[in-house]
């Protein structure tokens, strides 16, 4: 099996395995509690939050623990919303964020705020210009993401955040696709909250965390009591929030799961394909995407089909977002690229890391021609296609 869906979840490193298992077994106290014997969960939990903070160049205390992106975007957006109604009911966004954020953007709508769904160029970049333009005076956040996760595009979010601050907006941006795969330093980037998950840097599913800059009095959306200084109610997760520790310390002291490597194995897999296979586009910016990161699309092919037919030679990849597997028609990050209709359908999305290797690499591409070929060979539409660019 080639796992080649990273972007969708990436495996648990055995180290991070390894420092869990105690604290499901020998340090499961809970942390809230007074008694000598929730020491150990408590420094298990400190030591992870200064791992997290390490990594982004945050303070300890900027880092509260959460189920994972989703919540942390859900937070950002409506505790925003919450905390500075008495301001305004603007926000801005973009139209290729995730569902966490445009449908908290949605729920939002339902109560009175207004959204901006800022366009994207052919790039799949936002052009921070557009975000001067869209600020109002009732304009109270702009949130928009760090790297796309299914094109891996990577957002000048310090332009934005310049630009967004000079009006006294509040900036979010939902780094759950680049925290782990890029370097991200939250005082460079200026930014007043930001959302990252374990299980996209091989630690566990369901942790995340939002970074909330000092400073920033951000309302709670989940009521109960007082744990995460009392912005995040419920027990926490110490388990999880150990290997989410550890997945950020191998991350820092691995470069960002060697992202050089991971990079030339991306650009070999994009050389090969677009000059041994025909009428394929790459979606996104070349230069400015994530390292593992590959979106192709093949003209008047069914992406569905094609992931369909890598599964049966043991290779694994999406047609999107795994939040959004199933369901038809073109998602909502490639209608915004406005790719032609003939290639939109046919998109295919491949993400990589450090434990792939060239080999599995040239598999792929090699199955790829092999199935593309096939069911182009049966495709009525594709040779109309080509006839039609023969005419031209």
């Amino acid at each position: 099996m080639i796992y080649l869906d990273n972007a969708a979840t990436t495996s648990v490193y055995d180290d991070v395995i390894k420092e869990m298992l105690p604290y499901f077994t020998m340090e499961y106290a809970n942390p809230s509690e007074i008694y000598s014997y929730a020491t150990g969960a408590r420094k298990g939990m400190n030591m992870a939050r200064k791992h997290i903070a390490d990594l982004i160049n945050a303070d300890s205390t900027e880092i509260y623990f959460t189920s994972g992106g989703t919540e942390s975007d859900n937070w950002a957006l409506k505790g925003t919303a919450y905390t500075l109604r008495g301001n305004g009911k603007h926000i801005i966004t973009s139209a290729i964020e995730h569902h966490a954020v445009t449908n908290s953007c949605r729920q939002l709508e339902k109560l009175g705020y207004e959204i901006t769904f800022l366009p994207v160029g052919t790039n799949g970049i936002v052009d921070p210009a557009h975000v001067r333009r869209a600020i109002r005076n009732d304009t109270i956040l702009v949130s928009v993401m760090m790297a796309n996760n299914e094109i891996g595009t990577i957002q000048p979010v310090s332009e934005i955040t310049a630009i967004a601050h000079e009006r006294n907006v509040w900036v979010h941006t939902d780094a759950v696709q680049a925290f782990g795969n890029i370097d991200i330093d939250v005082k460079k980037l200026n930014v007043d909250m930001l959302s990252a998950s374990a299980h996209k840097c091989h630690g566990p599913k369901g942790m995340g965390l939002l970074y909330v800059k000092n400073g920033v009095k951000l309302s709670h959306i989940m009521s109960g009591g007082k744990q995460e200084r009392a912005m995040r109610a419920g027990t926490e997760n110490i388990p999880g929030i150990v290997g989410f520790g550890k997945a950020a310390q191998i991350c820092k002291e691995k470069d960002n799961y060697n992202s050089e490597y991971i990079t030339k194995l991306r650009n070999h897999f994009i050389k090969r394909v677009t000059d041994e296979i025909e009428n394929v586009i790459v979606n996104g910016s070349i230069d400015k995407r994530l390292p593992g990161n590959v979106s192709f699309s093949f003209a008047c092919l069914d992406g569905e089909m094609i992931q369909i037919q890598l599964d049966m030679k043991g290779i694994c990849c999406s047609t999107g977002s795994a939040c959004n597997a199933g369901s038809s028609g073109i998602s909502h990050v490639i209608a915004a690229l406005h790719i032609p209709e003939e290639y939109a359908y046919g998109t295919v999305r491949f993400t990589i890391c450090d434990s792939n290797t060239c080999e599995e690499i040239d598999y792929t591409v090699e199955a790829l021609k092999e199935i593309v070929k096939k069911l182009r060979d049966m495709s009525a539409r594709y040779k109309a296609y080509k006839g039609r660019l023969k005419m031209r």
